[in-house]
């Protein structure tokens, strides 16, 4: 009889695979002394409210608020990481628990501090700065605070929407709870004749499925389910668009999509231009890339199904994680000595926890803050996307080092819109060094399938779903409302537009905006395409040797959020105000789908 493989004990990994958390906090003890020093902080922000017109009460406010931010980063990073070491320790669970909910208290503690602000006379905040030089250092992020002016309420006002946020929330709560808790999938038959029950997590193995009656099954199974339950998702992404479009016009935007990318400074343009570019080169990259892969799984019809199947396999590679830190050093070598040297450092110093344990938290992320390391978890399972994984959440932890060694701590982190630049130009840098080094063949392909897919499913797919969001949003702005049927046959027409007359488009896939989370977070997911583009024209830069290219990435890796995201961007040498970054990744897409063809 075969002896099952467990899972190993936290105590039976190798210390030098584990991060240094003791780093932050020797012991839970030295955790309570710190959490009854920021306790005291905390207690002292209230004196300020109503004082920020007197000389110096400004400064000294941000002092004290940085001294209470810091203590409370390291507490909330210590105990989440240690947490996630093992989910089934209760003792760190209760220390989540506790800083989660004083996280909250600290929130409402300072709540006053931007209202208060807005509401001081015209040119207070000018007279301060030129009184006081140390202001000088916060003169971005109160101009950041001042400039919302017009988008802000009165006190009682923003009191009545701060009391039903849970409400305007609802839509979101409500899908979640619909396709995590309460839908439920018939069963399927796997690949070996098995019967199996079929979840979210089983389709994404099922629809790459070599056996195209599983992944067919999987495919119809699943979105049929979602059927049934069409109107309860179409009204909960109705209200939640409402919601938007209603707070949008409460704050005096002119229109949803302008008050969510405003804050940001990033012009509504960026959006539109991203969707129109993309439109433009459908047929020449998208179009052609469906009838590419018709032809490679030699299909006389190209499915909806059929989308995910991999066009070539490769034996699976058992890959030490020492050899997977070499090859991805390899693969960034073009970012220079300094970068592969704070690299090694991370992975030496403690950095990384590298291998899953019973309890440990699935996925991979990097996390710490201003007082600590750049924290990186992993789940390192020996295979070769586990190699770019490391490449990925690496590319995070040292942008979050480069940002924190440069700039103060107001300024220390960077935005959404930049958040995943860093990594992806890791992921690039990384698969163009696999692909021009590989000579056998199949692995080749192999490799130019993945960024294929990568910017397929990262760029092309993304502005589809933001296509999606402007159509709804609009449609329901201009007093249009839209039921089941009405999302369906948007969705249907896109997939028509997107994957062109190679593509077979099911009936099935018009339930697929049911699935998707982000409809819940306005304008949120054409981040992923312009974030894939900038990196894109990073790693171009680089990789083509352009005159300080390097100097100008690890500007940006530095400037944190000293300054808008489009502003930052541009000082490192990508525009997003125009349309050249996404075309260059169109063009790179072109040049695979050369690759692949020859």
């Amino acid at each position: 009889m075969d002896k099952i493989e467990k899972t190993k004990s936290r105590d039976m990994i190798e210390e030098k695979y584990k991060w240094k958390i003791d780093k932050i906090y020797k012991n839970n003890q030295a955790f309570e002394e710190d959490l009854k020093k920021v306790k005291n902080y905390v207690s002292q922000i209230g004196n300020f409210s109503g004082k920020f017109g007197e000389s110096t009460k400004l400064l000294e406010f941000y002092k004290l608020d940085e001294k209470a931010s810091r203590i409370l980063e390291k507490l909330l990073v210590y105990a989440h990481q240690r947490s996630d070491e093992d989910t089934g320790n209760n003792e760190f669970q209760i220390l989540r628990s506790k800083i989660d909910s004083y996280f909250s208290e600290f929130s409402s503690a300072e709540a006053f501090f931007i209202p208060e602000i807005l509401a001081l006379p015209e040119g207070t905040i000018e007279r301060e700065i030129k009184e006081l030089p140390e202001l000088k250092m916060y003169e971005f992020a109160l101009n950041d605070i001042l400039k919302m002016k017009p988008h802000i309420l009165s006190k009682s006002e923003e009191k009545l929407l701060a009391g039903v946020s849970d409400c305007l929330e609802a839509p979101g709560n409500i899908f979640s709870m619909l396709s995590n808790a309460d839908m439920t999938f018939p069963n399927i038959t796997d690949e070996d004749g098995k019967k199996v029950e079929l979840t979210e997590v089983k389709y994404s193995n099922y629809i790459k499925s070599k056996n195209r009656e599983v992944r067919k099954k999987a495919f119809t199974t699943l979105f049929n389910t979602y059927g049934k339950y069409k109107n309860t998702f179409a009204e909960a992404l109705s209200s939640s668009v409402k919601n938007f479009v209603f707070q949008s016009k409460v704050r005096k935007y002119n229109n949803s999509m302008e008050s969510s990318l405003m804050p940001n400074d990033i012009p509504v343009a960026v959006y539109t231009n991203l969707v129109a570019t993309i439109n433009d080169r459908l047929q020449a990259s998208m179009h052609r890339y469906v009838e590419i892969k018709k032809k490679l799984l030699n299909l006389d019809e190209l499915h909806m199904y059929d989308l995910y199947v991999p066009i070539v396999d490769v034996p699976k590679e058992h890959i030490e994680f020492e050899d997977a830190v070499k090859i991805v050093k390899e693969g960034l070598k073009p970012l220079g000595e300094d970068y592969l040297k704070i690299f090694q450092e991370g992975i030496d110093n403690g950095w990384v926890d590298v291998f899953e344990n019973k309890g440990k938290r699935g996925g991979a992320y990097s996390s710490g803050c201003y007082d600590t390391m750049p924290y990186v978890l992993l789940n390192y399972n020996y295979e070769l996307n586990d190699v770019s994984t490391l490449a990925h959440e690496m590319g995070h932890s040292i942008h979050s080092h480069y940002s924190r060694e440069n700039q103060p701590f107001i300024y220390s982190d960077y935005s959404l819109f930049c958040a995943e630049v860093a990594s992806t130009t890791n992921e690039c840098l990384l698969i163009n060094h696999l692909i021009n080094k590989e000579q056998n063949k199949e692995k080749k392909l192999y490799f130019i399938n993945q960024q294929l897919e990568q910017i397929r499913t990262t760029v092309f797919r993304q502005v589809m779903f933001a296509e999606f969001e402007k159509v709804i949003h609009e449609s329901i702005e201009n007093g249009s409302p839209l039921s089941g049927d009405d999302y369906c046959k948007i969705w249907h027409e896109l997939n028509v537009k997107y994957f062109g007359k190679n593509m077979v488009v099911d009936k099935e896939i018009d339930m697929e905006w049911a699935r998707i989370p982000h409809f819940y977070s306005d304008f949120y997911v054409y981040q992923y395409a312009t974030g894939y583009s900038a990196a894109n024209s990073f790693c171009n830069m680089m990789l083509g040797e352009e005159k300080d290219a390097v100097s100008k990435y690890k500007g940006f890796l530095k400037s944190g959020s000293s300054d808008y995201p489009i502003e930052v961007l541009k000082r490192g040498g990508v525009d997003m105000t125009t349309p050249k970054p996404l075309e260059d990744t169109i063009d790179t897409f072109n040049k695979l789908l050369d690759m692949l063809e020859n």
